[in-house]
């Protein structure tokens, strides 16, 4: 089970970090990935980390200005956003595959999804 949180309602140029909080012992095994959905679009790919933490790949738009990071002792994956801009306002969901993708297809636990709102 994937909880997401830290949500919420930022203005332009601000950060915000979210947390994803998984359940189980085998959290080190799984990739996360962070994926986002902006009201009447599809849910699109953020970034992944392996189940170390040693390697990330992000979506070449938002490189740079979101970061991923996990903490396997804690079960706990983080998205770091700086720099928000309005059009990031979207749910944000984490979610966990034994793969290393972009796809959504390919991940087996999926979070309930956070919001996120930037404004102008």
């Amino acid at each position: 089970q994937l909880q997401a949180s830290g949500g919420g309602l930022v203005q332009a140029g601000g950060s915000l970090r979210l947390s994803c909080a998984a359940s189980g012992r085998t959290f080190s095994r799984y990739s996360m990935g962070w994926f986002r959905q902006a009201p009447g679009k599809e849910r699109e790919f953020v970034g992944t980390i392996t189940g170390n933490g040693g390697s990330t790949y992000y979506a070449g738009s938002l490189k740079g200005r979101f970061t991923i990071s996990r903490d396997n002792a804690k079960n706990t994956v983080y998205l770091q956003m700086i720099s928000l801009k309005p059009e990031d306002t979207a749910v944000y969901y984490c979610a966990a595959t034994m793969t290393f993708s972009t796809r959504l297809d390919d991940y087996d636990y999926w979070g309930q999804g956070t919001k996120v709102t930037v404004s102008s």
